[in-house]
């Protein structure tokens, strides 16, 4: 069965039918004015039998189904049932109320009524346990998919943010490398604030949405490191609205969008680059948009299809089961992100 609560009610099912049974084979004797003692023991005797041939047939029907709807057999299991169900107790009873020539008589006479009556009845349960048990198997199989889905979505967002970790931490540790010669004490400035970004970013992935305000805050970490590295020429300005910050985003998302802002909008210039974020609500969905300069000759991949969107553009994917949350322009010189977080499935993803 599916569940408890299930077999429970189909235990309760089958005691009330084996009831209802003994009291029409019991009205069906006393319609004849049949001896009472040997009435109920017939009618004690045919149901124990009868609801005996039920759990049979059920405990088959549970551990072996065929497929393609090949149940014949089904009809051979009935006719067997039927038959011991009805031909045991006409012998007992026969041997037992052989002086009582009305009873006698009664028992002969209705045997093959009895036997269609059992066959039939048979049938119907077995048809009806057949449904119960494909119902209970379906519901299973189901649960296992989705569980299966589930396990497999959280592996590939796990092996997202595995692979951003590497990918970051290569870029901040050559800056590193290429400060400790010239500006030692930029070096360890950058080490003690990447350590802080680190831990901080593990202490989120435990999380797998946090407000908007902590995103922000966890960036403003990352960004930091980057000042160090790139010095005046990274200017980023926040236009955030107040109503958004209490808004739920994945945790992490922010990170290699703007990683992917800086390395297109800074490594082809020396000059002061600015990139903008803002974030504002539309409907029932947090809208987050980051801009940066590029210049169309010498950026080495205008269209933004770097590692970071990539892997933003799959993760929304896998959480939300759509593929047009991250979006990609360019006006002029100017390269647009734009995300859309939608938080009416936010809140089924926290339940």
């Amino acid at each position: 069965m599916s569940s408890i609560i299930s077999e429970r009610n189909f235990k309760i099912s089958l005691a009330a039918s084996l009831t209802i049974l003994y009291g029409l084979l019991f009205l069906w004797l006393n319609f004849y004015q049949l001896n009472t003692v040997s009435s109920n023991l017939f009618c004690a005797l045919s149901t124990i039998l009868f609801g005996l041939s039920v759990i049979l047939i059920g405990n088959n029907l549970n551990f072996y189904r065929p497929a393609n709807f090949n149940y014949s057999y089904l009809l051979v299991w009935c006719l067997v049932y039927a038959w011991f169900s009805t031909f045991f107790p006409n012998w007992l009873l026969l041997l037992y109320s052989k002086n009582d020539k009305p009873f006698s008589t009664f028992i002969e006479n209705s045997t093959y009524v009895r036997l269609i009556f059992n066959f039939l009845a048979l049938l119907c349960f077995s048809a009806f346990s057949l449904i119960w048990y494909n119902i209970g198997d379906n519901k299973e199989n189901n649960k296992r998919k989705e569980e299966a889905l589930a396990l497999n979505r959280e592996s590939e967002l796990y092996k997202l943010r595995q692979q951003l970790q590497p990918h970051f931490l290569f870029n901040s540790l050559n800056s590193i490398n290429a400060l400790i010669g010239s500006k030692p004490t930029a070096a360890r400035k950058m080490i003690e604030q990447l350590s802080d970004f680190l831990r901080y970013t593990i202490k989120k992935e435990e999380n797998q949405l946090v407000e908007l305000k902590d995103e922000l805050q966890h960036l403003q970490l990352y960004l930091e490191i980057e000042k160090v590295r790139f010095g005046h020429r990274l200017i980023t300005n926040f236009e955030v609205e107040e109503s958004t910050l209490t808004q739920k985003i994945p945790a992490l998302l922010l990170q290699p969008i703007m990683e992917n802002a800086i390395k297109f909008g800074l490594y082809d210039t020396i000059e002061q680059v600015k990139i903008n974020l803002n974030a504002k609500k539309e409907l029932n969905n947090l809208v987050l948009e980051i801009k940066n300069p590029f210049d169309k000759l010498t950026s080495i991949n205008s269209k933004g299809t770097g590692f970071g969107l990539r892997s933003v553009r799959k993760r929304l994917q896998l959480l939300f089961f759509r593929n047009d949350l991250l979006k990609t322009s360019t006006i002029e010189n100017t390269f647009i992100t734009e995300i859309t977080i939608p938080q009416t499935i936010i809140k089924t993803l926290n339940e």
